[in-house]
């Protein structure tokens, strides 16, 4: 069992989640990291690998010095379910301590927008998803769910989809699923999966877009997520661009997000081709957006001329609205992720170009400009994280009893 003295419990649940964070660490390592002494951490490590939760990892390599043993979590013993939502599908998965998925991700198609039915078929998409990857809810710490939309992680809270009356969101899905469930705003994910894991790992100052179904912002400020005064900050998608331009479904005209997201794009391609463009997307204008969207990156990727002008097109609108940003924030680097990730290539240069043509050359010069590695999976990783960085002994006592079990 863990050790529950007041003065002792805390320590163990920082060196799990350090460990998660570090992957391998040394005694030292984690002392250096939690702030408490070698003997302190070594004895609290002793025990965690009595109990099973840690093993030793070998010797570091020798940089001279005597080499110090290294450790990492078990992958068996502990367990996240991890919810990546957008406006038209969710994505479920279970993974261990090394974000490795040990079922396989589940896409379930769902419509946030104007579907009653939506937290219905979520929470019975996700019991069904825990029930057939056979792990006991006892070896699994809790929910962690991206989804778009204005959302207040601290009181767990979506103001823009799934309503529920007389609890918050995080606790009506947490009593449904028999587990704490935390929620978060998807690019604000995304952004910390960058930040903890990805290419925004190195710097303290940086943005993350998710690009996708809508376009989304995530940013890192001093090293830590920032979220704002209410939790909403970062909806870069309702940025005006145009006084022109298209309708957006929040009631304003030249959004961001109605102007360039993969939303906008799938819709300009058909009304394109319904003109008499050609595009090997003509082939699957009887699909839903979804399909459309996806193939439309894939055929900008195999060189379809009309999906690389929408793209490119799209692209510059989003690097006008970044130059905005990076004259008020002045961050170190920018980070290209989520779906839209997948034609990266295709839309660095008209983003680089518009931030060269509208911001000051001292700032965006200063500015690197940086396609994710997780891409698609970046929300995925990010729901995970949003479980541990709540890891503590009074949050994860509540999920499924685990706590007294930790130890067996």
């Amino acid at each position: 069992m863990f050790d529950t003295a007041e003065n002792r419990s805390p320590l163990y649940y920082e060196i799990i989640r350090q460990l998660y964070y570090g992957k391998v660490l040394s005694c030292t390592d984690l002392s250096e990291r939690i702030s408490k002494s070698i003997p302190l951490v070594t004895t609290a490590i002793n025990s965690l690998i009595k109990s099973g939760f840690v093993e030793k990892k070998g010797y570091a390599p020798s940089s001279g010095g005597r080499r110090p043993l290294m450790y990492a979590l078990k992958q068996d013993r502990l367990y996240v379910v991890t919810i990546a939502m957008d406006q038209l599908s969710a994505r479920i998965g279970i993974v261990d301590m090394q974000n490795h998925y040990v079922s396989g991700v589940e896409v379930v198609e769902l419509r946030l927008l104007n579907n009653p039915e939506a937290l219905d078929t979520l929470v019975q998409a996700i019991s069904s998803h825990i029930d057939q990857s056979g792990i006991p809810r006892s070896k699994i710490i809790g929910a962690g769910i991206g989804m778009p939309g204005l959302v207040n992680a601290i009181d767990g809270i979506n103001y823009s989809y799934l309503p529920v009356t007389g609890k918050s969101l995080s606790q009506y899905l947490s009593d449904a699923l028999g587990m704490k469930v935390f929620i978060d705003n998807d690019s604000s994910l995304i952004a910390l999966a960058e930040h903890r894991f990805g290419k925004a790992r190195e710097f303290r100052n940086v943005m993350v877009i998710n690009m996708g179904w809508g376009i989304g912002l995530g940013m890192i400020i001093n090293g830590q997520l920032y979220r704002g005064d209410d939790g909403f900050a970062g909806e870069f998608s309702h940025i005006p661009i145009s006084e022109k331009g298209s309708l957006c479904y929040c009631g304003k005209q030249g959004c961001l997000e109605s102007e360039a997201s993969l939303l906008a794009v799938a819709d300009k391609a058909l009304q394109g081709i319904s003109k008499g463009r050609l595009s090997r997307l003509a082939f699957l204008t009887d699909q839903n957006q979804l399909v459309i969207g996806n193939a439309l990156m894939d055929l900008a990727n195999q060189g379809d001329q009309y999906a690389i002008e929408l793209f490119m097109e799209a692209a510059y609108k989003i690097g006008r609205g970044l130059s905005i940003l990076i004259h008020i924030n002045n961050p170190k680097a920018i980070v290209l992720s989520g779906r839209g990730a997948k034609v990266g290539k295709l839309v660095t240069a008209p983003i680089q170009q518009a931030i060269t043509s509208y911001c000051i050359p001292r700032l965006a010069n200063n500015t690197e400009l940086l396609i994710s590695d997780f891409g698609y999976e970046a929300e995925l990783i990010g729901a995970a994280i949003l479980v541990m960085e709540h890891f503590s002994p009074n949050i994860f006592a509540t999920s499924a009893n685990s706590v007294r079990k930790i130890g067996k």
